[in-house]
């Protein structure tokens, strides 16, 4: 038989054209593959997720609806400046008549009216009264005559006030609680944009411990796979028992079935996450484990007072009282004695003609009072009042409760990122220690100086758990240091207050 006989040199050069080859054939796909591979940050995962995520989109449009709803309220206490015309009024009719001598008598009418007025109202807000400026010109034609005429009527100026002396002044009270809603919707919008951090947290670390899991499986499979085929020469060569090859064959059974469920796992996590954050489907996302954490402590009381002083909950509690005080007040006003006072003032004159309508201009004056006394209402006023102040008190204790709940929940959660220092020491440590020994026991198997596969096994297990729980101690303390942030609104790592620029939402 002929043996060919290769150099070294020769071998060499064969070996680098085949890896050149190699190269050509698999290098575009192993580009590819690469560029479709997204690395994310839990910083920027919290990013995408404030900017486009669902919650964060919705969080914008309430905004908006308050600040829209702000503005409302504001315009309605400008001037408001009317055009009002009727062109034309036409009536050609038989209507009632008074008569010189008191009569009414039918008589047939046939004329066209003509009006166009501008005015301007002004609301008093301290008062609840209206203040207004009106000019206005009127035309008339009349048929029924022999020659039909013309004639018109000018409202040069009219000046006037509508003023309610005893009615309930809603004005009083929505210029405390409206600017309140509004800021307090501003708060629960950077609230709302914490809260949104906090899911992106929570969809960050079901993906990651997903992917861990997925790695997990993936090298206990690879693990067990070449422990069983070393316990079967060991077996080959009568060294160990049936029962230990067959115990490694049933680990390797459930390693392999643990890949297919830890896959299903990472499949569907990765498919939330994508969806929350709205990313495109054709990439393939690692997540960077947020490992680096910097540890400070949260004095609790410090983190009720700015609780108070910058979450919605602060000015809630205040809002609520004030609409509990302001439906007693209304209660009150309603259904009692009341009076309206309208006074105005103006010049007019009449005329066939437009320019001599505006010559010689006779003074107007009108003025009314009228009252409204309620002789018999069966108690009905008394009992909306009664209602109204057993409201009020249940409100009061309703805001009390929640006081106390909110400071409490605080407290907790101060308590519960302050410990969260030792808990990650612990976990880390578990983790290395846990990992060490599996190391070893897996080395000493394979030289054959344990016997136990259950030993191995008990390793392994304890190995797997240390590392999910590190993973899960990592998150409890981003999901924790959000939680705070969001209940106080205050970043204790920068000591400033977390700040979004609400004005840019509406550019």
């Amino acid at each position: 038989m002929m043996k060919i006989k290769y150099s070294n040199k020769g071998l060499q050069t064969l070996l680098t054209l085949v890896v050149l080859i190699g190269i050509a054939l698999f290098g575009n796909i192993n580009t590819t593959n690469a560029q479709e591979k997204v690395t994310y940050k839990l910083s920027e995962v919290v990013r995408i997720a404030q900017e486009q995520s669902p919650d964060a989109l919705m969080a914008k449009h309430r905004y908006l609806r308050s600040y829209w709803e702000f503005r409302t309220f504001k315009a309605t206490y400008l001037p408001n400046l009317r055009l009002d015309a009727t062109l034309p009024n036409i009536n050609r009719s038989i209507d009632a008549v008074q008569a010189q001598d008191g009569t009414s008598i039918y008589t047939p009418i046939s004329f066209t009216n003509y009006s166009v007025s501008l005015s301007v109202d002004q609301k008093i807000g301290f008062t609840g009264g209206t203040v207004f400026l009106s000019s206005g010109l009127q035309r008339m034609d009349n048929y029924l005559s022999d020659t039909s005429t013309t004639g018109y009527l000018s409202n040069m100026i009219n000046i006037g006030i509508r003023q309610p002396l005893f009615a309930f002044n809603r004005y009083k009270w929505d210029k405390h609680i409206e600017p309140m809603k509004y800021e307090e919707a501003r708060r629960k919008y950077i609230e709302t944009n914490e809260e949104v951090a906090a899911s992106s947290i929570n969809y960050f670390f079901t993906l990651l411990i997903a992917q861990v899991e997925l790695g997990i499986a993936n090298k206990n499979k690879s693990n067990y796979d070449t422990l069983f085929r070393i316990a079967n020469g060991r077996y080959s060569l009568g060294k160990i028992a049936e029962n230990e090859l067959l115990q490694l064959e049933l680990s390797l059974l459930k390693a392999q079935s643990a890949v297919e469920n830890s896959q299903l796992s990472y499949e569907n996590a990765l498919f939330v996450f994508k969806s929350y954050l709205r990313l495109t489907d054709g990439q393939t996302i690692v997540l960077v484990p947020p490992t680096e954490t910097e540890h400070f402590v949260i004095p609790a009381q410090i983190a009720i007072e700015q609780a108070k002083e910058n979450t919605s909950a602060g000015l809630e509690f205040q809002r609520r009282m004030l609409e509990a005080e302001s439906g007693v007040n209304q209660a009150k006003m309603d259904g009692r004695f009341d009076a309206e006072l309208f006074a105005m003032f103006g010049l007019t004159q009449t005329s066939d003609n437009v320019p001599d309508a505006y010559k010689n201009p006779l003074d107007e004056e009108r003025v009314s009072l009228g009252i409204t006394i309620p002789i018999l209402d069966w108690g009905m006023a008394r009992g909306k009042i009664k209602m109204a102040e057993s409201n009020m008190d249940l409100v009061q204790t309703a805001v009390e409760q929640d006081r106390i709940d909110f400071e409490q929940n605080i407290f907790i959660e101060s308590l519960k990122f302050n410990m969260q220092e030792k808990q990650l020491l612990i976990a880390a440590k578990s983790d290395t220690v846990a990992q060490k020994r599996y190391n070893v026991t897996q080395k000493r198997y394979m030289i054959g100086k344990v016997n136990d596969i259950l030993e191995l096994k008990n390793a392994q297990i304890d190995n797997d758990n240390a590392k999910m729980g590190y993973y899960r101690a990592l998150r409890t303390y981003w999901s924790s240091y959000y939680q705070i942030r969001k209940l106080t609104l205050y970043d204790f790592q920068k000591k400033a207050l977390i700040f979004i620029d609400v004005d840019a939402l509406l550019q």
